[in-house]
This record gives C-alpha cells, sequence and structure tokens, in this order.
C-alpha cells in the first residue's frame, strides 16, 4: 500500500498530511509499521537518488547535486533519529529503502518551484512518499547548505 504526502511548507499538520494520498484517496492508509518507534532505530539504506524534469544543470554540478542528495538525505534521517543506522548498501537485509528525488522546474528563475521527495519502502512492502515544494530562491539562500536544508525539512514530517 502507498500512501504519498504532498504539503507546503507549515500548511497542515503532520497527522493530517500523513493521511492525504497525491491523489486525494482517503482509503489510503499507512503501512501499520509505520510508527516513530520502529523509524527511530531502523536501519536506512539510501538508494540512488533521482532528479526527474528538465536537465537544468551540467555534467559535474548534476553529480555534485546527485552527491548532496545521497549524503545530505541520509544526513537529515540520522539527525531525526540519532538511534538510527544509515547504510548505501542496497543488500543489508531489513532495511528501510530511501531513495531522494528531486523535481525541477522548468527553468532556473527564483521564483519557480522544485519538489524535494523522500520515497520510502519497509522491508515488509509498505511504501510511502514524503514531498515538500521550495521555491529556488528558499534554497538558493542556503547555498552549499541546501539539500541538508531540504531533506531536514522533509526528515521533520516524519513521526
Amino acid at each position: 500500500m502507498c500512501c504519498t504526502v504532498d504539503m507546503k511548507p507549515r500548511t497542515l499538520s503532520l497527522a493530517t498530511a500523513l493521511l492525504l494520498t497525491a491523489q486525494a484517496q482517503p482509503s489510503a492508509a499507512l503501512p501499520a509499521a509505520w510508527t516513530g518507534a520502529r523509524l527511530a532505530t531502523a536501519t536506512y539504506v539510501i538508494l540512488d537518488p533521482q532528479m526527474v524534469g528538465p536537465n537544468l544543470l551540467g555534467g559535474s554540478d548534476q553529480t555534485s547535486v546527485l552527491d548532496a542528495m545521497r549524503r545530505d538525505s541520509g544526513n537529515a534521517l540520522k539527525r531525526r533519529y540519532p538511534g538510527a543506522t544509515i547504510s548505501t548498501d542496497a543488500a543489508t537485509a531489513g532495511a528501510i529503502r530511501v531513495i531522494p528525488v528531486l523535481n525541477t522546474p522548468s527553468a532556473l528563475l527564483p521564483w519557480l518551484k522544485l519538489t524535494a521527495r523522500l520515497d520510502l519502502t519497509l522491508p515488509e512492502g509498505g511504501k510511502v512518499s514524503l514531498a515538500q515544494e521550495f521555491t529556488l530562491w528558499d534554497v538558493y539562500q542556503h547555498r552549499a547548505e541546501a539539500a541538508n536544508f531540504v531533506y531536514d525539512q522533509l526528515a521533520l514530517r516524519l513521526p
């Protein structure tokens, strides 16, 4: 079962946001194992990040962004859950699989928005996606810490 949270900053409470799906299907529910206690001590495997949308960056810039997405999404989870273990080994048994995703805007204009998302898959198959929109200006203001900022905001929405 899949549940997607797609929200703007500070517009919905966590409980309300986690019950919403991208298609607004009220019948979708969170996996039973989706609890703060479980997430706080889980092992997370950070899989290859994805950029979706127009390719607005050159080769080395895109590589830098993808590297930051992988590194900083794991760091954000570790800051949220200090008892968690972060891994990049996809063969880790019993781990929650995490794919950081960035939906890019159509152009690099400060008022346009990008969507950052964490797609999490529990070992037993339940899936949850957390997403948030950011203007390019908001992200740019954090410069070298942009990915930390974005993924910290998403991690705050976890139970």
